[in-house]
């Protein structure tokens, strides 16, 4: 059997922890950042887990991980 082709977009964005959850980095901190409150960006910039009903869809494109 072939190797499995890992999907290259997926492998910048997701990376996995030690106790085997997905980590990925949340959205927002591009531009229009005048208008967001502190809070908002100080959120934006921390790394955040793939939700249980997505993960299944994530480890598929990995399947190294």
């Amino acid at each position: 059997m072939p190797k499995m082709k890992t999907r290259k977009s997926a492998e910048k964005r997701f990376s996995a922890t030690g106790s085997g959850k997905i980590k990925r980095r949340r959205g927002g901190l591009r531009h229009n950042l005048g208008k967001r409150t502190t809070k908002s960006k100080t959120l934006a910039g921390k790394t955040d887990y793939v939700h249980e009903a997505d993960e299944s869809r994530i480890r598929r494109m990995l399947p190294y991980l």
